[in-house]
């Protein structure tokens, strides 16, 4: 179910929402769209749109309803009673393919974590019958605990684990990032659109066998790879997960662990398919990705990958385009060919090169460094300011303050 409310991206988004439902496992029989200026707070979609669809459904058999939209918890609840079936919105389905994608212990606990703060929002009172008042000695007349309340303080207890849990291994992350940084190590983090092809232009990089494959998150846990560059050295090469347009927000925290390799990473690939027609949007919502995790001043070499797909770029071939300063911008290649890797191969040399030549950043100003006294000649700096410095009237007379 789709509901356009005048985007731009709306057919886009909803082709989007079949991938996602067939990633998920499901089968995908009937689309239903419709027009509206703003949600309905009840059903979201009205009531009439809401009975066309029940009809709908009933007529198919079909077994869950998938919306292309955030609802919420009430929404979703009145739409379950109403269609009388599961109802599944975009933040759900979502979770739910991170859910069975996941392989590594870090994917694992940043994918519970982000379900059960999607499920503690979900918690409607469907436990009437424990909300009885409890009997014995001492606890006549007091009213009985909600199984909403201990479903509730579960969920909570569960969330604080996960989330000792992840800060323990970001703390091992960060351990194995100073030591990177310490032999000086350069950090390149891949990034990019679900199904651009980051994990195939990883492999085809690295020679590694990360798993790769035509679908939507094929790859959810970081892998890191040694690379050796001509004229560069050693450098760590690092697979992340695909942003996806309207990431789910619980995502985003949850998967700080992963996000973290891009975060400090000094330079970024960004993988886009420049076969896809809204390629342009894609980027767009890659960058907002990056944005919200404060990677957006990150160098990036844009890389048009899958130019095997498209016959006006492929007849141009692998190419490098660069700014007015001569630093390479983007490149054109195809990982799965294996088309122009020696290209982007010298392109991020001349960027680790110009990187290398730029300025260390200055130190943040100080307002407390205007209030410290100049010093006399002679004078020494302690804990308790310059001593031996002496004012116009003798060393007892405050010494002079800077301008």
């Amino acid at each position: 179910m789709g509901v356009d409310f005048g985007k731009h991206d709306f057919q886009e988004s909803l082709s989007e929402l079949a991938l996602l439902t067939s990633t998920a496992g499901s089968l995908p029989v009937h689309t239903l769209t419709g027009k509206r200026s703003r949600p309905d707070p009840a059903l979201f979609i009205g009531s009439g749109k809401a009975g066309e669809l029940k009809e709908a459904a009933d007529a198919l058999d079909a077994d869950i309803v998938v919306f292309n939209h955030a609802l919420s918890p009430a929404q979703q609840r009145n739409l379950e009673r109403f269609l009388n079936r599961h109802v599944i919105d975009r933040t759900g389905l979502i979770l739910d393919i991170f859910g069975q994608r996941a392989q590594s212990h870090v994917g694992k606990v940043q994918v519970e974590l982000a379900q059960v703060q999607y499920q503690a929002s979900r918690l409607v009172r469907a436990w009437s019958h424990l909300e009885r008042q409890k009997g014995g000695i001492g606890m006549r007349g007091g009213p009985g605990e909600r199984q909403l309340e201990l479903d509730r303080r579960m969920l909570d207890e569960r969330a604080k684990r996960l989330k000792a849990d992840l800060s323990r291994l970001q703390r091992q992350h960060h351990t194995q990032r100073r030591a990177r940084a310490r032999n000086d190590t350069l950090s390149i983090s891949l990034v990019g659109y679900t199904n651009a092809g980051k994990s195939t232009l990883f492999n085809a990089l690295t020679k590694a066998r990360a798993y790769a494959a035509d679908q939507l998150f094929a790859t959810l846990d970081t892998t890191s790879r040694r690379l050796f560059l001509d004229g560069l050295g050693n450098v760590v090469l690092s697979d992340t997960v695909g942003f996806i347009r309207d990431l789910p927000t619980q995502l985003v925290a949850a998967f700080r662990a992963t996000l973290d390799e891009t975060v400090h990473a000094d330079l970024l690939l960004h993988v886009v398919d420049a076969s896809s027609p809204v390629r342009h949007e894609q980027i767009e919502q890659v960058n907002r990705v990056l944005a919200e995790i404060n990677a957006s001043d990150i160098p990036q070499i844009v890389v048009m990958n899958k130019i095997d797909a498209a016959p006006e770029l492929l007849e141009q071939g692998p190419r490098v385009e660069r700014d007015e300063d001569g630093v390479p911008k983007r490149v054109f290649l195809s990982a799965r060919e294996g088309v122009g890797l020696d290209v982007l191969r010298e392109a991020i040399v001349d960027v680790a090169r110009w990187l290398a030549e730029q300025p260390d950043a200055p130190a943040p100003y100080d307002p407390r460094l205007a209030e410290v006294p100049a010093p006399a000649d002679g004078a020494m700096f302690d804990e308790d300011g310059w001593e031996g410095a002496q004012g116009p009237d003798g060393p007892d007379s405050d010494p002079p303050r800077a301008n």
